[in-house]
């Protein structure tokens, strides 16, 4: 299992602050690197990548720094957001050439493995120019892959993918996962995030916002209620027992249907409703969190 580690890291470009004293640390697993286009997320990548060292701080993978050391650098595939590779070179030769470069014995057949990881058998020998966005993606998949690496950098990976391409990229990386890798990945689509990422780390305006998973970041947002959807045997007794209780800041009946309710304490209110609903004998029929999507905790953090 290989750990990378940035410790208050800030990289700056003249009086430009891209990433500002950002501590985080990511293992095994899929960990998303979450944030508004401009956040910093790809400064993050690439000082993680060893592309760039961090103008204060330090930037270690097992301990071992991420700039000027081969060794490491042979540990990680990088799949860049940037769309320039050799378009005159075709599918096989880009990931031949990586395989070359980090100097792999049989060269030849991880450069056939990682074709076949990303399914470009078929197209292996036609020029990337003629290649659509997606497949441009894959090429550089193949190339990030064909080395074995044991830490995977992707940003932005399923740029220009179709449905199927999406699920086969996702595949893979779960597969990948649970092989004990550590990945990384940043995306702008929110439920990539959710579905694929068991660590999520929010970057905004080149600061770490939070860390954990979603519902754990939703737990540190202690100035905002948390709100759920409930349905009931009894809608309006139990809006009225549990507008009693001190953790709860506000009811909205909605009928015989549900309720929509805010509480300013989670570990409160998760006591007070199987009491209040045992004592005025109200079975409940869903208890849903509404606020906890990625979509609603990312537009809270960014907005703060």
């Amino acid at each position: 299992m290989s750990t990378l580690r940035l410790d208050s890291v800030s990289r700056w470009y003249g009086n430009v602050v891209a990433v500002n004293d950002v501590t985080m640390e990511v293992g095994q697993g899929i960990t998303g690197l979450l944030g508004p286009n401009g956040a910093g997320k790809s400064t993050v990548l690439s000082i993680m990548a060893g592309l760039l060292s961090p103008s204060a701080g330090t930037a270690t993978l097992d301990g071992h720094p991420l700039r000027q050391d081969t060794s490491v650098y042979r540990q990680i595939g990088l799949v860049p957001v940037q769309e320039s590779v050799y378009d005159f070179l075709t599918a096989r030769q880009l990931v031949r050439l990586n395989a070359d470069l980090h100097k792999i014995p049989s060269a030849g057949a991880a450069t056939d493995h990682a074709l076949q990881l990303v399914d470009l058998v078929g197209a292996a020998d036609r020029k990337i120019s003629t290649f659509s966005k997606g497949m441009r993606q894959r090429v550089k998949m193949a190339s990030a892959l064909v080395h074995d690496p044991q830490v995977l950098l992707l940003d932005e990976p399923f740029n220009g993918m179709d449905p199927i391409q999406r699920h086969a990229m996702a595949t893979l990386l779960a597969d990948y996962a649970t092989q004990g890798r550590t990945i990384v990945f940043s995306s702008h689509i929110l439920e990539e995030v959710e579905s694929l990422a068991g660590q999520i780390e929010v970057i905004v305006s080149g600061r770490h916002a939070a860390s954990g998973d979603r519902t754990a970041i939703r737990r540190l947002m202690t100035d905002r209620p948390n709100q759920y959807r409930i349905r009931s045997s009894d809608n309006r007794r139990l809006a009225a027992a549990l507008m009693a209780g001190a953790s709860v800041r506000g009811v909205r009946l909605h009928g015989d249907r549900h309720l929509e309710l805010e509480a300013d304490d989670f570990g409160g209110f998760a006591r007070i409703v199987p009491r209040v609903a045992r004592e005025h004998d109200i079975r409940i029929l869903e208890l849903t969190p509404t606020d906890e999507s990625l979509e609603s905790i990312f537009g809270y953090l960014v907005s703060r």
